[in-house]
């Protein structure tokens, strides 16, 4: 079972999570791309990491911007589960065109 991190633990992981966030308890990160079938392609693509992972995050999409929190909500906080979907987006979105 995955157990929530220590804040400790979370503040070593996010100095290896650029562009990552700490927001209402959550890692967040926004990506903006050139256009909206970018942005899509990007979430269709991190559908099938949250399936592989058995872990969904909460997302939405504005036309080409992607917004992401993440968060282990039967553990009450991040886990190595959100940090290991953070690592796996930040791979994808160096497949995508994409703005930092």
């Amino acid at each position: 079972m995955t157990q929530r991190l220590s804040d400790e633990e979370l503040a070593q992981a996010l100095l290896s999570l650029p562009g990552w966030t700490l927001e209402h308890q959550k890692l967040h990160r926004v990506f903006t791309f050139p256009s909206f079938v970018e942005a899509f392609g990007f979430m269709t693509s991190l559908a099938l990491v949250a399936e592989a992972l058995s872990h969904h995050p909460e997302w939405s999409n504005i036309y080409n911007r992607v917004v992401i929190d993440l968060t282990t909500h039967d553990q009450g906080g991040i886990t190595t589960k959100d940090l290991e979907w953070a690592r796996r987006a930040d791979h994808l979105s160096r497949l995508f065109p994409c703005s930092p």
